[in-house]
């Protein structure tokens, strides 16, 4: 992406463009380029730059973001009301735009401090995890977790917590098909995050999502850190929650003895997020994050783009870069798995940006999406994975899931993130336990808003006090620190919990 901030008034993204971004309100009168605007422009939106005929295609970041509804003067506010999405056919052309990586050199990697675990893995965190087969159990897993206070857990300074991971399912659904293996994908894959030392798994008994069956498709073993129990046969609610106190607070002391040590930032998986996006989010924060990921890659890290909705219309620029024609396909694939997916519910792949996007200055979801991908920086792209399938490789990959942030956010957790950044224009409260989430603000306004809630602002660079490059380089090292232990402001709020959200898809029978 290019940009070049030819007034105070308004940003040229790319030559080819025939719409610019106001960077700050605009009232009738003002001048833009060679036009006079029209219209009372709010910061972030668009504005035409030239006569724009009917049906005629509009481009931003060099690409088609829709096609004018009707004829759109010069300095005209483009918008919801002149601007329509229409499918667009793409060449995917693969692997035409691979740009190789140029590995940092072993001396200059980077390291930061986690938890080594026997598999290898290391994790950035530390937490006991109560996990549920299915909502039945829900209750129960809250009281467990409830009884391990702040005052209990002082004297185990090496665990970050004691968490319940609860859902709404579990039951009434098909022991087999893409809902059933969804939801088994997330319970292995939390169980086995490196973000958690211990396990406890919590069902009621007569379940459609078995304990057991779990198990045996895993080859998961119990332990002492990894145990099983259910309320009917351990003889109801209360009697469950006093022997799953029992359970955890035995393992307590074998999770405390886990002990921060240097790891190579080729450990970090990271989970890459946009929410609550606005006009400014494909121009800062997301361009910076996916400088920070080029960056992860180099030192040999690992990238997880998701939300597949939120690509749609420009996935043919990941194909570009997929390492292979395999890859790439595997891409589209999923692409056309949405779009039957979203026919038979009678909806739309359109029905995105919402309605607080929109008020951000975003239309179409074309717009979107381009913005969306530049959180995936220019590695190439090494793999295409279902929803909540471990990675197994290192660099740029790509994990199928909804465009729903914490739903999108679980599946990364459990394919083995294990540190999220999430950046926002409008403004979100989250966070993703048991992954710590770094929060980067699109835009100054919004920084100076919700200064509890941001850890990064990347709002200068639309004003070019800062680059892309400072600001991804900031977001890098704010990786290396939150992932050796220190607190993002999510995570001092709270967050984290209630973002446990497994990808529901199937019939509720």
């Amino acid at each position: 992406m290019s940009m070049n901030q030819n007034t105070a008034l308004a940003i040229r993204l790319n030559e080819t463009d025939n719409v610019v971004v106001a960077a700050s309100r605009i009232s009738p009168g003002g001048r833009v380029e060679d036009a006079t605007v029209r219209d009372e422009i709010p910061t972030g939106h668009k504005i035409s730059t030239r006569n724009i005929a009917e049906g005629e295609a509009v481009r931003k970041y060099g690409q088609i973001i829709g096609f004018a509804g009707t004829e759109i003067a010069a300095g005209s506010h483009v918008h919801t009301h002149n601007l329509e999405y229409r499918p667009t056919s793409h060449d995917y052309d693969f692997s035409s735009d691979l740009k190789p990586v140029a590995a940092m050199p072993e001396i200059e990697r980077a390291t930061f401090e986690g938890f080594r675990r026997k598999d290898g893995k290391v994790g950035t965190r530390n937490f006991i995890a109560v996990l549920t087969s299915v909502n039945c159990s829900a209750t129960a897993a809250k009281q467990i977790a409830a009884s391990f206070t702040p005052e209990v857990l002082a004297s185990y300074p090496n665990v970050d917590g004691v968490v319940a991971f609860v859902h709404g399912t579990g039951c009434g659904m098909a022991d087999n098909g893409d809902g059933y293996a969804n939801l088994q994908r997330v319970l292995w894959g939390y169980a086995r995050n490196p973000n958690v030392g211990a396990v406890l798994m919590v069902g009621l008994g007569c379940e459609v999502n078995q304990i057991d069956f779990l198990l045996e498709a895993y080859g998961i073993e119990r332990s002492p850190l990894f145990q099983t129990m259910n309320i009917q046969t351990t003889g109801g609610l209360r009697k469950t929650i006093d022997a799953g106190v029992d359970i955890v607070r035995s393992m307590l002391p074998l999770v405390d003895d886990a002990r921060r040590q240097t790891c190579p930032a080729s450990d970090l998986v990271l989970a890459l997020q946009c929410g609550g996006s606005d006009g400014w989010s494909g121009i800062t924060a997301n361009p910076a994050l996916g400088y920070a990921a080029d960056l992860l890659v180099r030192h040999g890290g690992t990238a997880v783009l998701a939300e597949t909705p939120e690509i749609y219309g420009a996935e043919h620029l990941l194909t570009r870069r997929a390492r292979d024609e395999k890859t790439g396909r595997k891409l589209v694939d999923r692409i056309l798995w949405w779009e039957s997916y979203t026919e038979r519910n009678f909806g739309s792949m359109d029905n995105n940006p919402s309605p607080g996007n929109k008020r951000g200055g975003l239309t179409t979801i074309l717009e979107k999406s381009l913005g969306a991908v530049a959180k995936a920086g220019t590695s190439p792209l090494n793999g295409v994975y279902q929803y909540g399938e471990p990675i197994d490789t290192n660099g740029f990959v790509f994990m199928d899931s909804p465009g729903y942030d914490p739903c999108s956010v679980t599946g990364q957790v459990a394919s083995g993130c294990n540190i999220v950044c999430f950046t926002t224009g409008r403004g979100s409260a989250f966070g993703c336990k048991p992954a710590p989430s770094i929060k980067v603000s699109t835009n100054n306004a919004l920084y100076e808003r919700m200064p509890e809630d941001m850890d990064i602002n990347a709002g200068d660079i639309a004003s070019g006090v800062a680059s892309l490059e400072s600001v991804g380089a900031e977001i890098f090292r704010m990786l290396l620190v939150v992932a050796s232990g220190q607190q993002t402001k999510s995570e001092a709020q709270g967050l984290g919990e209630n973002e446990f959200v497994p990808w529901q898809v199937g019939a509720t029978m």
